[in-house]
């Protein structure tokens, strides 16, 4: 990857592996340069459980990926989740030594590394500290300190939390299919940099990524993260209950699901039948399509149900913290038909279905621009605006550096050239040497400035009889 501005999302999903290769064009759009999947065979519920085999789906996908754009990977930003997942809120604050200078990037920087020194439970580890609200000397609601003055710098986190374990596993799987791991990225935040607006964050909404595994979820209002949580249902488990319910094998309840599911019971007549082969020669089995919806709408509720308690535990009733934009479902579960109107009836929420092809270039395929590929899409949008923040930093580096080594003069000011003393021959001066340099000096810049007097006097001579000569013709 020569190109520094192009980078490369790894989802390791549940049910799917994707990687992403993708720049942004002219227009600050990203542009999918190649794209490579694999079934997932060592995830459940977002947690990998088989490291050979989800090293393998990894390698496939990136392989691919290297085949579809012609680009060498060698660096991937991956997303997380699972149901080992949590979050927290915490204040903490630094007492600047100097408050006469401002408050820059080191300060918050600072905070932050203070609020990743927090003694977790023990296994756990501390994956994001996002800064929401700011303090500068007790006075709040301020959103950027930086160049602002002020003794005390405080700040309201949000702390996000998972096992140790699970972020080694993940780790190791990308180390050992050959990559280097770029930055491990919670997933809905992902997500939610490739289908929400920035209004949306301004307004108050819900972000609602339904895997295969698990249900991630992002509350954000006044523009800032307010809540994250990881709910261990997700498509995965509708496929079990329709397996189960139906009494037939996995690869048919998928099917069954993605051509004739819907979470809306009403909307399938009781005629409505659909054949299933069976297996070995025996007879095929007739299913009801109101039936298949009523085994979906029950577990859809469910998770719904579920969803709907995080977002009371934000606090979305407060009028202080009413999510005016509602809720916006991605993810390869908001494929399933009538889930937006389910989701509505239940929350009485506004909600719509997320596609990461508003920040996409027009000429990406629909397959890419799915909900299924939302987390992917903003993998590779935060290794690109990651890249930009190094590089940024790099070069405020290199221009400290400069001004250091190189002193500037002011505009109108004499540079100072220091005046190294004559050498002698044999290498050193002695007193007497220094005195008879200098006294040639002296004589020779008097002799310089007694010629420049005669000569100026006999110009101004000679003028003088000219001018006089003219005076006695003119008479």
């Amino acid at each position: 990857m020569e190109n520094e501005k192009i980078a490369v999302g790894l989802d390791i999903g549940t049910t799917k592996i994707v990687a992403m290769v993708g720049k942004l064009n002219e227009y600050g759009k990203l542009e999918v340069l190649g794209v490579g999947k694999a079934k997932s065979l060592g995830v459940h519920r977002g947690v990998v459980n088989n490291i050979t085999q989800t090293i393998q789906s990894i390698q496939q996908a990136v392989q691919e990926a290297e085949i579809t754009s012609g680009i060498a990977i060698d660096k991937v930003m991956v997303g997380i989740a699972g149901q080992h997942i949590r979050s927290l809120q915490h204040s903490d604050y630094i007492t600047r030594t100097d408050s006469d200078e401002v408050i820059d990037e080191s300060d918050i920087e600072s905070l932050c590394d203070q609020v990743l020194k927090l003694v977790m439970l023990p296994g756990e580890e501390i994956i994001h500290v996002l800064p929401q609200e700011f303090k500068v000397d007790g006075q709040g609601e301020i959103t950027e300190p930086i160049g602002m003055y002020g003794g005390r710098l405080e700040a309201n986190f949000h702390v996000v939390v998972g096992q140790v374990a699970s972020i080694r596993n993940v780790g190791r799987c990308v180390a050992n299919a050959g990559l280097e791991l770029g930055s491990i990225t919670l997933e809905p935040l992902a997500s939610a940099q490739a289908v929400l607006s920035k209004e949306e964050k301004e307004a108050g909404v819900v972000l609602l990524d339904i895997g295969g595994g698990t249900t991630d979820l992002a509350i954000f209002k006044d523009g800032i993260i307010r809540h994250t949580a990881v709910i261990p249902f997700g498509g995965n488990v509708i496929t079990e209950d329709i397996k189960e319910g139906c009494a037939i094998i996995e690869k048919q309840a998928e099917l069954l699901k993605i051509r004739f599911g819907s979470a809306w019971p009403g909307e399938n007549k009781e005629n409505e039948i659909v054949s299933i082969p069976g297996l070995r020669g025996r007879e095929p089995k007739e299913i009801t399509l109101k039936n298949l919806s009523r085994i979906i709408h029950a577990r859809v509720q469910e998770i719904i149900d579920q969803v709907y308690l995080e977002i009371k535990n934000y606090g979305h009733e407060e009028q202080k913290k009413k999510l005016i934009a509602g809720i916006v479902i991605t993810g390869g579960g908001a494929q399933l038909r009538h889930l937006k109107q389910l989701v509505e009836y239940m929350t009485g929420m506004d909600t719509r279905i997320g596609y990461p092809n508003e920040h996409m270039a027009g000429d990406s395929s629909e397959e890419i621009t799915s909900p299924a590929y939302a987390t992917v899409a903003g993998l590779v949008m935060h290794g690109i605006k990651t890249q930009k923040k190094e590089e940024e930093e790099k070069r405020q580096k290199l221009a400290g550096t400069f001004e250091e080594e190189t002193p500037i003069t002011p505009i109108g000011a004499e540079p100072i050239i220091k005046e190294e003393p004559l050498p002698s021959e044999h290498g050193t001066e002695d007193d007497e040497e220094i005195e008879e340099v200098d006294r040639k000096r002296k004589e020779k810049g008097n002799k310089e400035e007694d010629g420049k007097k005669k000569t100026s006097k006999s110009i101004f001579d000679r003028f003088f009889d000219r001018f006089m000569e003219f005076l006695d013709r003119a008479e």
